[in-house]
């Protein structure tokens, strides 16, 4: 038995007492059954599953929480599958199914396949997901890396939760940092000192010799068409730089939006048009300001400046009211630690266009991330100089251990990657900890194979009532609510750590339980190939998490 097939146990206990009289409630007063949690109690003690129930029903119904847990559990004991229900405290229930139940859960995830653990939660909602948004002035530096593993991992969740998601990188190449970046560029061409406020390191050096090879007349031309040159070539070959970065990341975008695209196609003209018709405008001091403080932002902002150029806020106007436009319910945008200032006057710009902060509009905000070798601070690039970028993390430890690295901890907390350790094959290594997990249930399957254990043969899961068995089973259904969560909470580290504490469950059944028989001479019985049902369940459930990181599942380490 699944947790949605028993929410669906309780939803029937509680329509038919309420059908009877027993609770003072209307069909239409009852929670839907993708509204009744099911949870796993702190305590393993306290049965296999727990429920609140009770306690969100009691004043509706008019009657003490434990009162209604008790109409409840006498009823829902009686549902095929569940071996106890105890009441706890004020009125949680807890309940214990039998071994047979329970242990249906592995060919019902065998059954389901990929698609275990995926739902429906955001079904029919479209999300613009954007994140990353480097500027293509230099290569991808460690936020920025957090922000794609992350960012990537948060698609995926929201996708198995039903959701239709875009991923989008917002391109700026328009303004100042641009300016000093071909400046930078030129000089390096030119062999000479890099600008006061420019950019420095070897890949400026490879770039500028670069664009000199595809447009030798460069050196001739004079100052303004030079710089030029060296603008759109140089911020074509680090964009593509960029790109494939990321593309050997697994990060993949559906859209690569480029902020002039906004100034070029009358974008912001007609975003600053639509707050003008709405009232939301005004002039003061020669200049077009929005009224930003009606929504909570600590001033007003200057959207055209006296001379008519347009401020920074101009542009964000124009992206979100496209994306608006392009039908997206949702956009989410994912920015470093130095945008806290940046969130409040987004938000007010989105009640400004008459949509709702917080729903039409999320901003998360990711923190710093520190490398460690060698109990040391790594702090310097050997080709980007003064940071530390993608291919510095990923040339030290790889793909997997970097994006699972950046993945595991809330992001918006600091982190400390220990490079020694991610290169370690240890349980120590988290990463390392949930693939051999994983290969480890491939190499059960393959050994037993050659035994002649199979599934097909039989599958009796009253025999899995080995403590380890129960256990696991019991992880091995958590998987879709930990998924649900992580969409909902946008936080993927759950499904990171969940594939670790499962990981853990499945080396103690190892330890404790055989799939295989112990010689040649003993005799394959059901509880051989039911075990074997539940070591394939536990590789389908950590293959199908750590798909939602990006990480790769190996079946041999």
């Amino acid at each position: 038995m699944t947790p949605e097939q028993l929410a669906a146990a309780i939803h029937a206990v509680l329509t038919e007492a309420a059908g009877t009289g027993d609770l003072a409630l209307a069909e239409a007063d009852l929670p839907a059954v993708g509204e009744l949690r099911v949870e796993r109690p702190r305590s393993r003690e306290h049965g296999d599953w727990a429920s609140n129930v009770a306690m969100q029903l009691a004043k509706r119904a008019g009657m003490p929480p434990r009162r209604l847990a008790e109409i409840v559990a006498g009823r829902l004991q009686r549902v095929d599958g569940v071996a106890a229900v105890d009441v706890a405290g004020p009125g949680f229930l807890n309940i214990t199914l039998d071994a047979a139940s329970a242990g249906e859960l592995a060919r019902s995830i065998m059954e389901a396949g990929e698609a275990y653990g995926r739902g429906e939660t955001f079904a029919g909602e479209r999300i613009n997901l954007e994140f990353v948004s480097a500027n293509p002035t230099g290569p991808i530096h460690l936020g920025g890396t957090r922000w794609a593993a992350v960012g990537d991992a948060l698609g995926r969740v929201l996708e198995a939760s039903g959701a239709d998601v875009t991923r989008e990188y917002y391109f700026n190449d328009h303004g100042a940092q641009i300016d000093r970046f071909a400046r930078s560029l030129l000089a390096a061409a030119r062999k000479e000192q890099a600008p006061e406020d420019g950019y420095a390191g070897a890949y400026i050096d490879d770039i500028a010799a670069e664009v000199v090879r595809q447009h030798p007349e460069v050196l001739e031309q004079d100052e303004v068409q030079a710089q030029e040159t060296f603008r759109q070539a140089g911020v074509a070959l680090m964009f593509d730089e960029i790109k494939a970065s990321l593309e050997h990341f697994g990060v993949r975008f559906d859209v690569f939006f480029h902020e002039n695209s906004l100034h070029e196609s009358g974008a912001v003209e007609r975003a600053v048009q639509r707050l003008q018709q709405q009232g939301e405008m005004f002039e003061q001091d020669g200049a077009l300001w929005l009224r930003t403080t009606d929504y909570g932002d600590d001033r007003d902002r200057v959207v055209i400046r006296r001379d008519g150029r347009a401020a920074y806020i101009a542009g964000d106007l124009a992206y979100y009211l496209d994306k608006r436009e392009r039908g997206f319910d949702r956009a989410i945008i994912m920015l470093g630690a130095d945008h806290h200032g940046y969130v409040q006057r987004m938000m007010a710009m989105c009640a400004a266009f008459g949509d709702e902060p917080g729903v039409n509009l999320e901003i998360l905000i990711g923190q710093l991330v520190n490398l460690v070798k060698d109990g040391q601070p790594v702090r310097m690039s050997k080709r980007a100089g003064t940071v530390v970028v993608l291919e510095d993390l990923v040339g030290a430890v790889g793909v997997d251990a970097a994006r699972y690295a950046l993945t595991r901890s809330s992001s918006d907390t600091s982190i400390d990657i220990d490079l020694d350790l991610l290169a370690r094959r240890t349980n120590d290594n988290p990463v390392f900890y949930v693939q051999y997990a994983h290969a480890r249930t491939c190499n059960v399957a393959r050994l037993a194979g050659e035994d002649g254990v199979r599934r097909e043969d039989g599958f009796a899961p009253a025999l899995l009532d080995h403590p380890t068995e129960s256990v696991l089973l019991a992880a091995l259904g958590d998987f879709p609510r930990v998924v649900a969560q992580a969409a909902q909470l946008r936080e993927p580290h759950r499904v990171a750590r969940y594939l670790e504490d499962l990981a853990g469950h499945f080396h103690k059944w190892y330890d404790e339980c055989r799939v295989r028989p112990m010689s040649a001479d003993e005799e394959i019985t059901d509880l051989h190939r039911t075990r074997l049902w539940l070591n394939d369940a536990t590789r389908q459930v950590l293959a199908n998490g750590l798909t939602l990181l990006g990480v790769t599942a190996p079946e041999r380490m």
